[in-house]
């Protein structure tokens, strides 16, 4: 392997990590950030004085999080709609990929510029609203998902990785008596580890953070997903007021509501941080999907 020593080549690497790590500290410090609020007292987080550390260390915070029934109702509901959404929406991406990929479907030179419509065009709110309420979907969990039970742009790349694999094993799969279904999860599936850890990682990021379809589609609050409640939390501090004020605690004055802000703020990105380093190696493949043709 050569090394380019020339000094063009030391100013560039020079640039390269010193923007890496400006990116690394505006990602991290607000995470640190949260962290360290969270276990705080109450004073020095009002007071700005938290940084990346915590000052006067408790977890109380915490515990109050954990005694509102709301809040782990709403955490609750957030990984059933995480887990049924991204199962339901990885299926059929990846079925409608597969199929999408390969020649011999009829009329798939239509249906793929049917797909790239919506990438464009969009009906809108209040006509998905009316489309929703009228299938009977409104006030239940297949509002958020069936709705949204395709990604184009998760489904064009699934499409593209597929389109590059070997037809010659599917052609053996065929010769030995394996059905398209066979094929797909015995052969496919396997094959494309990193598009599918990808495209799952994208879906499950989207169903954690969504709020906006349960705010629309959920008139029973009972059923909100934790960032729905994290928004009545920070805008108006209603789910743990009215927690507080049914006997959590008898001192509202005494109660770091930032604090408690803060906590259920983590409690939210925990998941995340622990689901991502279990996919990172095949998420680094996935991203690089299209960049090389091999």
């Amino acid at each position: 392997m050569v090394t380019d020593k020339s000094l063009s080549s030391k100013t560039l690497d020079v640039v390269v990590h010193a923007t890496m790590v400006i990116v690394l500290l505006a990602t991290l410090y607000p995470v640190l950030y949260v962290l360290a609020a969270s276990f705080s007292s109450k004073i020095p987080v009002e007071s700005g004085q938290v940084t990346i550390y915590p000052i006067g260390f408790n977890v109380d915070n915490y515990l109050l999080v954990f005694k509102d029934a709301r809040i782990m109702r709403a955490f609750t509901n957030s990984v059933l709609y995480t887990v049924v959404g991204t199962c339901s929406n990885l299926m059929v991406t990846g079925m409608m990929a597969y199929a999408l990929s390969r020649k011999q479907l009829a009329f798939r030179k239509i249906y793929n510029w049917v797909i790239i419509i919506p990438l464009y065009f969009s009906g809108g709110l209040i006509p998905t609203f009316i489309l929703v309420f009228n299938l009977g979907l409104y006030g239940s969990m297949w509002a958020l998902i069936l709705p949204n039970l395709v990604g184009i742009t998760n489904l064009i790349i699934m499409r593209t990785f597929f389109q590059n694999l070997p037809v010659e094993m599917e052609e053996s799969a065929s010769i030995d008596g394996a059905n398209d279904l066979k094929i797909f999860f015995r052969i496919i599936l396997p094959l494309s580890k990193p598009v599918v850890f990808t495209i799952a990682l994208y879906y499950l990021v989207g169903y954690w953070n969504a709020w906006f379809s349960a705010f629309i589609y959920l008139p029973d609050r009972n059923m909100a997903p934790l960032q729905l409640v994290i928004r009545e939390l920070i805008i108006m501090g209603q789910s743990i007021l009215e927690a507080l004020e049914a006997g959590t605690s008898s001192d509202l004055a005494t109660v770091n509501l930032n604090g408690i802000r803060y906590a259920t703020l983590f409690v939210s990105m925990l998941p995340m941080l622990m689901v991502y380093p279990f996919i990172q190696k095949y998420f680094v493949q996935g991203v690089m999907i299209g960049s090389l043709k091999g």
